[in-house]
């Protein structure tokens, strides 16, 4: 039976129920890659909250410098497994707010979608391992800004959250393995090996980004202007995981320039 692309992945995308969500979304790709959806580009996107976690404003949430307890190592795998779930609605809802792009764009962040559902349900397994769930912390919604700001413009989305934002988790990744080394607890071995599978699939997710930012963009728009016009979102930044960027497809005059604009404006 086919099924209409746009109006499922609505009930998806919004759906309150984490496991309900991950269920649905399951079936659905596997329609997806039977090639028995059907495609309806008038179908008008909605917009509206879609966080499952107490928000706080970044500058409040206490972030632990080591892993040196059980509590601290949860609140650092917490915080990680919010920005893959927040990645899963940002996945989810690139493929169902804009229309009429080439087949290969849906297929491109459905596959993202699905790779990090898998990083979420490897990081909330430890969670669960430690004693905790997700929710159990509270959380920025940095992303869910970024969802909101760039919904009306592929061009912004791709390259503030999939190429920018993104790329930033990249950066993190070399720090956050920094804290993991300095915790004594026994699953750390598991959590590293998971937190390597997931910089390389990140490096893929942001090349996704790097597609469709070339694709999307003209010839009045580069990346440096965007990091200069939205400068709430900090992409820009003291140090880059430049290995990882090169991979993801950054040039490296960027990479230059990017520095340059940091240390121009002070850092």
């Amino acid at each position: 039976m086919r099924i209409n692309f746009f109006i499922n992945l609505e009930k998806i995308l919004y759906e309150k129920n984490i496991n309900t969500k991950i269920d649905n979304f399951k079936n659905f790709y596997e329609n997806f890659k039977l090639n028995l959806c059907d495609f309806n580009h008038n179908h008008k996107a909605i917009i509206q909250e879609n966080i499952q976690v107490k928000i706080l404003h970044p500058t409040k949430i206490r972030r632990p410098k080591q892993a040196n307890s059980t509590l601290a190592l949860a609140k650092i795998i917490h915080s990680i497994a919010h920005i893959e779930y927040s990645a899963i609605n940002l996945a989810l809802d690139a493929s169902y707010r804009f229309k009429n792009l080439p087949y290969n764009f849906y297929k491109d962040w459905l596959e993202v979608a699905d790779e990090e559902i898998k990083h979420f349900l490897l990081l909330e397994k430890i969670l669960n391992e430690l004693g905790f769930k997700y929710g159990d912390f509270s959380a920025h919604d940095n992303l869910e800004q970024a969802l909101f700001l760039t919904k009306d413009s592929l061009v912004q989305r791709m390259g503030i959250v999939h190429r920018g934002l993104e790329a930033k988790g990249l950066d993190a990744n070399p720090f956050v393995l920094k804290k993991l080394n300095s915790s004594n607890h026994p699953i750390k071995i598991l959590f590293k090996d998971i937190f390597k599978i997931i910089l390389e699939d990140e490096i893929k997710h942001v090349n996704k980004g790097n597609i469709w930012w070339e694709f999307a963009k003209d010839e009045k728009d580069d990346y440096i202007s965007l990091c200069r016009n939205f400068k709430e979102f900090n992409l820009i930044g003291k140090q880059y995981n430049k290995e990882a960027r090169i991979k993801a497809g950054f040039k490296q005059y960027e990479l230059d320039e990017m520095e340059k604009l940091y240390n121009k404006n002070g850092g």
